[in-house]
């Protein structure tokens, strides 16, 4: 009996050390956000904390402030979704699908 918790312990470290892994992986990958067809870019890393914006020069007119300004906030929606969605592929790929709840994170 106690040498199956012993496995599960050996095997919940192995889960830990990918983890940790997966999440040094995510601060590195780099994920682009746009809108407006690519006028307004966005980088973001794999944990979603924006990198960088790229304009089009199109869009410096003072006339076009609050497209802009909208344009902006799409771009970095759009590449916090991407990078959301690339940390879940990633985690997935360490828990094998297992769905953690909500806020839980691994390490414990």
């Amino acid at each position: 009996m106690f040498g199956n918790i012993g496995d599960m312990m050996k095997q919940a470290q192995k889960m830990q050390a990918k983890m940790a892994e997966v999440q040094e992986k995510l601060t590195t990958l780099e994920v682009e956000g746009s809108a407006g067809g690519g006028i307004v870019k966005a980088t973001a890393d794999g944990e979603g904390t924006i990198k960088g914006i790229t304009i089009d020069s199109s869009l410096l007119d003072p006339q076009e402030v609050e497209v802009l300004e909208d344009l902006l906030i799409a771009a970095i929606h759009d590449a916090q979704m991407k990078a959301k969605e690339k940390a879940a592929e990633e985690m997935g790929k360490v828990t094998g699908g297992l769905k953690l709840p909500g806020g839980m994170k691994l390490p414990f």
